[in-house]
């Protein structure tokens, strides 16, 4: 069976604050480049986006479809918005669809509830169990999968909007909710927290932007390249098949910490606890972020890992470790220059990051960048978190020498 890394969460240019330069080929050319074997297509609710991702793909019989090697299994995101218990909820969830015409029955029955042309990301007037009772009657191999589940905002588990178990959001169809996307800002090892989330398989998406920022999370298989075989492996969560998920830290999640970002103001729970959640400098109540929120559903200590849970590794993108190897930032010519050159020695961004050998590295990238690379994968960094729409800062040199050590060392290349 093919081992094959997958990011079920993405969008195009139709979804609010997107890169315009997202197309299927773009999507593919950078899929290849980062090494990503399927990719979700992100916003198939959209007529126009719709429209291209029948133009531009190729059905595979195996409910994926396929564009230039790529093979794409057919997503989209969606809010619901509704009320309940005198307040009202958004919630985001991430549709998965095993072809076209269960996408064209889906639209059809969406439409009524949300304007499905005004965003690639719409917002639908629904409770979140009418929309898995609908998705799931018109074709019971859909999953619905709430989305970053824990940002204060727009989620399951949100601080602002969300409750505090899936039966309370979902009611009689939570039966029908099999997993759970993390989201940025919290990482499985914080999930793992909460024995009622047991049952779930914990994904993790780039829900990305921009075609550079695909894989940032991500998960990897050992199963057939199909749609029902993917499927498969998160409902039964069979370890064999679904081998791990890749991460953030968390704390580089813009939602990780408290805080109020106006005002500069940053905390971990236990210090808004003791301002009252108010800040300090205007007043207002502070954003609640994903570690409190964790904390306060919690009913096992940190640290805990029940039986059958699917690992996961942290990573760091490419272009972020190359710029702190550096010391410029991530835009710019220098880092393009040496990121380029690693894909091309080693073939893509996690053959870099994860299955190069220590002694290839060394001999491949500047020596800086080879102990970056090596400092990510044992966890040896730090991280300014990040809270209320900001996100952290992941560091691997944050001593003085750094700067002056950098120069000395490039030159050798």
């Amino acid at each position: 069976m093919p081992r094959f890394v997958a990011d079920f969460h993405i969008h195009s240019r139709y979804s609010r604050a997107c890169s315009k330069d997202l197309t299927v080929a773009e999507l593919a050319k950078w899929a290849k480049i980062k090494g990503i074997g399927v990719l979700g297509t992100g916003d198939f609710t959209h007529p126009l986006w719709l429209q291209e991702l029948k133009d531009a793909l190729r059905e595979t019989g195996r409910g994926l479809y396929e564009h230039a090697g790529v093979h794409f299994l057919l997503t989209a995101e969606v809010n619901t918005l509704f009320y309940k218990g005198g307040k009202a909820h958004q919630i985001h969830h991430v549709l998965f669809a095993p072809s076209l015409e269960a996408v064209e029955r889906i639209n059809g029955e969406l439409a009524p509830f949300g304007g499905l042309s005004l965003d690639g990301r719409p917002t639908l007037r629904m409770e979140a169990w009418r929309l898995v009772e609908l998705v799931v009657g018109i074709e019971p191999r859909c999953l619905v999968v709430p989305a970053h589940a824990w940002t204060p905002w727009f989620s399951l588990f949100g601080s602002t909007s969300g409750f505090d178990a899936v039966e309370e959001c979902f009611e009689h169809q939570a039966k029908h909710i099999v997993a759970l996307e993390t989201g940025l800002s919290s990482d499985p090892a914080m999930n793992w927290r909460l024995s009622a989330l047991d049952r779930y398989a914990l994904i993790s998406n780039s829900d990305s932007h921009s075609a550079r920022r695909l894989g940032r999370e991500a998960n990897v298989f050992d199963c057939a390249v199909d749609y029902d075989a993917i499927a498969g492996a998160l409902r039964t969560k069979d370890r064999t098949k679904f081998l791990c998920t890749l991460e953030f830290f968390p704390e580089e999640g813009k939602y990780h910490y408290d805080g109020h970002r106006a005002c500069q103001v940053r905390w971990a729970p236990a210090e808004t606890k003791r301002h009252g959640f108010r800040c300090p400098a205007c007043g207002k109540r502070v954003t609640v972020g994903v570690m409190h929120r964790v904390e306060a559903l919690a009913d096992r200590p940190e640290g805990t890992q029940p039986e059958g849970a699917i690992p996961f590794k942290r990573v760091v993108q490419l272009d972020e470790i190359i710029a702190d190897a550096l010391g410029v930032g991530v835009g710019t010519q220098a880092v393009e220059r040496e990121y380029q050159q690693l894909i091309y020695r080693c073939g893509t961004e996690f053959a870099v990051l994860l299955e190069t050998s220590e002694e290839q590295l060394r001999k491949t990238a500047p020596a800086k960048i080879a102990e970056g690379i090596l400092r990510m994968r044992e966890g040896r960094v730090t991280v300014e978190p990040g809270y209320d729409g900001e996100y952290g800062k992941v560091k691997l040199f944050d001593d003085a020498a750094a700067a002056a050590e950098t120069e000395q060392q490039m030159t050798l290349f």
